[in-house]
């Protein structure tokens, strides 16, 4: 599903070149669990950024699903992530003028959906807010917004979700509740799931944790089922 080669992502600071990742390969098959773990400042987000194809790497590629997104457009990648990816931060990022049911529906009526309103319902109703849809987001407790997140993040039927930190707003046993919801996805839907947490206890909830130190890869191992 991924495959990322000596992927490598610098910035400018002054006359010097930061390096925030070194040659970094990874291969993720379809339907794993992945938690990318580490502390702060070691290339977690950035990598889970490369790999989602928001940005490119200085050098190396990423293949995702089998679309090498070095040779694609900012608009051509867009269109993958739109076709094949989901996202969930730690920040909800949901439209706080429409209601929770509207925030679900959007993704389903940018791709003209004629049963937007009815999968929007039925997503919500998976993610346990059957009854929250008309609420709007500041009405909703930071686990309700998360979960709305969720479901608006498998709206399109993603090959691929990237859940950057989506515990971090959350006290441990919501945080814990929404990962249950993240596992339950990958097992019944088989969608991939790339997880960025700094939390080892969640991220042991995977089936796999790659240990980002200094921008490379210090341990890469399966986790026993």
């Amino acid at each position: 599903m991924l495959v990322a080669q000596q992927l490598t992502k610098s910035f400018r600071s002054g006359d010097r070149a930061l390096s925030v990742l070194r040659d970094v390969s990874l291969t993720i098959p379809d339907r794993a669990f992945v938690a990318i773990v580490g502390p702060s400042g070691s290339g977690k987000t950035t990598l889970l950024g490369l790999l989602a194809g928001l940005d490119l790497p200085t050098s190396g590629s990423v293949t995702l699903d089998g679309v090498n997104l070095a040779g694609l457009s900012e608009d051509a990648r867009a269109r993958v992530r739109g076709e094949k990816v989901g996202f969930v931060f730690q920040s909800f990022q949901l439209i706080p003028t429409l209601t929770a049911l509207e925030n679900v529906e959007v993704p389903l009526e940018l791709r003209g959906d004629p049963n937007a309103r009815r999968r929007a319902g039925d997503l919500l109703t998976r993610v346990g807010l059957a009854d929250r849809g008309h609420h709007f987001p500041a009405q909703l407790s930071g686990g309700e917004q998360q979960r709305v997140a969720l479901a608006r993040a498998f709206a399109n039927a993603p090959r691929v979700l990237f859940a950057d930190e989506p515990t971090g707003n959350l006290d441990s046993a919501t945080g814990e509740r929404i990962i249950d919801l993240i596992a339950a996805l990958n097992r019944e839907e088989g969608t991939t799931v790339v997880l960025v947490t700094h939390d080892d206890a969640l991220a042991r909830r995977a089936g796999r944790i790659v240990r980002l130190s200094d921008g490379v890869v210090v341990d890469d191992r399966e986790l026993a089922a």
